[in-house]
């Protein structure tokens, strides 16, 4: 044990594998476990056939919001989050972040809730595309926030 401070314990031996714990246990259960990682990105666009302010050219901060489920791993994972980050990164945010969205995006009225569609589909088609390293693994949500106070979902359930 380590020597208290002020209520505070300093460590000053780090558990090590085969010494303190071992591999088989290191999974705790076999649960489906939800996980969630969230991102932001800038884009302008402007939407087609819509009386109102948004026919023009604007622009938003969106934030995304994936959650993604599966069955833990030998050592406890579903899903690494560096893993969806380098997803998000480098196949998703770059159709995105500070695009003009009716170019890079296919053929559709960008609305949120086209777009969080396209969003859904590109993350699923990414993890199914890493199907040996995750197997089981499923989006069951994504959800974009085009104002802070305004979002649109694509559920795994209605997707289908």
């Amino acid at each position: 044990m380590g020597k208290d401070f002020f209520g505070f314990r300093i460590v000053e031996e780090l558990q090590m594998m085969d010494r303190d714990i071992k591999k088989n246990e290191l999974k705790y259960h076999n649960k489906r476990v939800l996980v969630s990682k969230e991102f932001t990105f800038d884009s302008a666009h402007h939407l087609h056939c819509y009386e109102g302010k948004c026919k023009n050219l604007h622009g938003h901060t969106y934030k995304v919001i994936f959650g993604i489920s599966g069955f833990v791993d030998e050592i406890g994972l579903v899903i690494d989050f560096g893993d969806i980050k380098e997803i998000w990164k480098q196949e998703i945010e770059v159709h995105l972040d500070h695009r003009y969205l009716n170019e890079t995006l296919p053929k559709m009225n960008t609305t949120a809730e086209n777009m969080v569609v396209w969003i859904y589909e590109k993350m699923r088609e990414s993890l199914n595309n890493r199907s040996e390293k995750y197997n089981d693994v499923r989006v069951e949500f994504v959800r974009l926030y085009e104002t802070p106070t305004s979002y649109s979902e694509a559920r795994r359930e209605w997707m289908n």
